[in-house]
């Protein structure tokens, strides 16, 4: 190779210096942006905690037990919208537990507005929280315009539940519904080719029929009904209403409203949902007088709850000599590699479980599952690395949230332990693959396919050819082979045999309460109970816990640091017909999400679409 010349040396030298003058400048103004930013809006001291306040619950968009990942720039920079705001379950019930014994604290306020969604399994561990702050003797009141069902279901279990006079409390019960495509797939000229083994694999039937199987309607009905149940028992106990009041008060709505007047308030208050009606400044000036301490504004004195949990919670930076419990959350669609948290990567999450195995100190791991399922390959990535821990001499407890079903199963089913919340939807132990060809929707346009290929299998899966008989067989025998894996493996992790596996699995969907009968589940508790029983398994009498989660870079902790302390500078803002917009394509959003999530390279799913209700 020909040495450069002196010319082109000397040049080449100007510019990497140049480069490198213009690299340390972009880093000098990032961070004088960030200095500025903190003078601006932070300056000094945190603004102390109020000597006589109310927490407040305030919770804004949807509880979930791992945030999705959001660019620490846009969290900084724009606003969020209540359709993607994310409040973690944690968060809550923390904030709860500190404020119970906090003698600054003397009520709590709910005004969930702006809740999107809960879901009744987040709800019953809030719950949890809630009763053991009503055993400290302070009150908890829950104030809002117009209750959503969702909403309900947490401000029934308030002392006071108050509802503006002009609105109400909507419910209407628990469906499943979903759309089914085979006509309209005909009509196009699209063939989806399903291959399933489990009789009860509903995860297919949108692209097989054109409406939900009798097989599957009695299925879903029985666990539907049984949510429904919970949720009413609930409500009803703790608004001291007579057994099927809740059915009755939907059933009759319509005379109810009628007999006054049309009046939705009205009718909640006498029906017993509510116990007063107020406007918002008649609801002010009750928790101003329940609490005894108004803010410059003549607001009653409340601090949010997660400013008070992000200042009551102690600083940990996970490199505690003590003994630790992991907490791993896996939470979403799982799907190969490596994926940003909100989605589990079968790569991401077997990192983050390798990583606490040899963390020093870490005596036991607790993977909190919220999962519908996805890729096999992936869940198998995840499953392996669970039986490295327990190989290693580490306990593995499976705490289950709304769902572990398919593939959420698959990856806890060889956990010493599976703890579920008493309206977790789990089983739906069965495998599909669908491949879809547009041959005939091509040529409906004039476009054919030819060539040739060095073997009979080459070019096979291509979606604008017709799909290869040898290709169905090796689908057909891969699909039946995984779903025989799937059931041994079940067998293995719950000490049964597969003969006594076989009838629970077939894609059935299963509740706690039939999944505990059936030797699917070992308890029903929560995220608390699992991590109690991971400590016991562990021998462990004093331990903190971990939360385990992927690193940030410096620069993104930063940026996250200024969000979480100074909230969104509202530079840029959601416009309302965007927001509309999105909310009309939503249906096109989710299955667009549902495709791209199928990654999985042998095209093989475990995953239970039907349970993304219970979320």
């Amino acid at each position: 190779m020909s040495k450069k010349s002196l010319v082109r040396r000397f040049f080449s030298g100007i510019w990497r210096g140049i480069t490198r003058v213009r690299l340390a400048m972009s880093n000098i103004l990032f961070l004088a942006i960030i200095v500025f930013i903190y003078f601006v809006y932070i300056g000094g001291a945190p603004e102390p905690l109020p000597k006589n306040a109310a927490l407040l619950l305030n919770i804004t968009g949807t509880v979930v037990d791992q945030k999705s990942e959001v660019n620490p720039v846009q969290a900084l920079l724009t606003a969020p919208s209540p359709e993607s705001h994310e409040v973690l379950l944690r968060d809550i019930i923390e904030a709860i537990d500190y404020a119970a014994t906090d003698p600054a604290i003397n009520a709590l306020v709910m005004e969930l507005d702006s809740l999107a969604r809960l879901g009744i399994s987040k709800t019953q561990e809030i719950v949890d929280a809630l009763q053991n702050f009503r055993e400290s003797g302070k009150p908890i009141v829950a104030i809002g315009d117009y209750y959503t069902q969702d909403q309900y279901l947490l401000a029934s279990h308030a002392d006071t539940v108050i509802a503006h006079p002009l609105g109400g409390v909507a419910l209407e019960g628990y469906s499943s519904y979903q759309n089914y495509f085979q006509e309209a797939l005909k009509k196009i000229s699209v063939n989806v080719h399903v291959f399933r083994a489990g009789d009860h694999k509903s995860a297919v039937e949108p692209f097989m029929r054109d409406d939900m199987s009798p097989a599957q309607k009695k299925l879903t009905s029985r666990w539907l009904n049984q949510l429904w149940g919970q949720y009413t028992d609930a409500v009803e106990a703790q608004r001291a209403l007579e057994p099927g009041a809740v059915d009755e008060y939907i059933d009759n709505f319509a005379q109810r409203l009628e007999a006054h007047g049309g009046d939705a308030a009205q009718t909640a208050l006498r029906s017993g949902l509510v116990d007063r009606l107020l406007t918002r400044s008649e609801g002010n000036d009750f928790l101003v007088e329940l609490i005894g301490a108004s803010d410059d504004d003549g607001r009653y004195e409340a601090v949010v709850f997660e400013r008070y949990v992000a200042r009551k919670r102690p600083l940990s930076l996970g490199t505690s000599d003590s003994d630790r419990i992991a907490v791993i959350t896996a939470e979403g669609t799982i799907m190969p590699g490596q994926q940003p948290p909100g989605s589990i990567g079968g790569d991401s999450l077997a990192q983050l479980i390798r990583g606490a195995v040899e963390a020093d100190g870490v005596r036991a791991i607790v993977l909190r599952v919220n999962s519908g399922g996805g890729s096999m390959f992936a869940s198998e990535v995840i499953r392996e690395q669970v039986l490295y821990a327990r190989n290693m001499g580490l306990p593995v407890v499976v705490s289950m949230g709304a769902v572990a079903a398919s593939g959420g199963y698959y990856i806890a089913a060889n956990a010493d332990e599976i703890w579920a919340t008493s309206s977790t939807i789990t089983g739906s132990i069965g495998v599909f693959a669908a491949f879809p060809t547009f041959e005939e929707l091509l040529h409906r346009v004039g476009i054919s396919t030819d060539g040739v290929g060095t073997t009979d299998l080459a070019g096979s899966m291509r979606a604008d050819r017709p799909l290869n008989p040898q290709l169905v067989d090796a689908l057909t025998s891969g699909v039946q082979f995984a779903y025989k894996s799937f059931v041994e493996i079940v067998a293995q992790g719950r000490d049964m045999s597969a003969a006594e596996v076989e009838p629970l699995a077939e894609g059935r969907v299963w509740s706690a309460a039939d999944a505990l009968k059936a030797g699917l589940v070992d308890n029903l508790g929560s995220l608390h109970d699992a991590i109690v029983s991971a400590a016991a398994i562990a021998g462990l009498e004093s331990y903190e816990v971990q939360y385990v989660e992927r690193p940030l870079s410096p620069r993104d902790m930063v940026l996250k640091q200024l969000a979480n302390s100074v909230g969104s500078l509202n530079i840029f803002t959601r416009s309302a017909a965007s927001s509309a917009l999105s909310g009309l394509l939503g249906p096109m959003q989710e299955a667009a999400k549902e495709l791209t999530s199928m990654q999985d390279p042998r095209h093989l799913y475990m995953r239970c679409v039907a349970c993304s209700m219970a979320h």
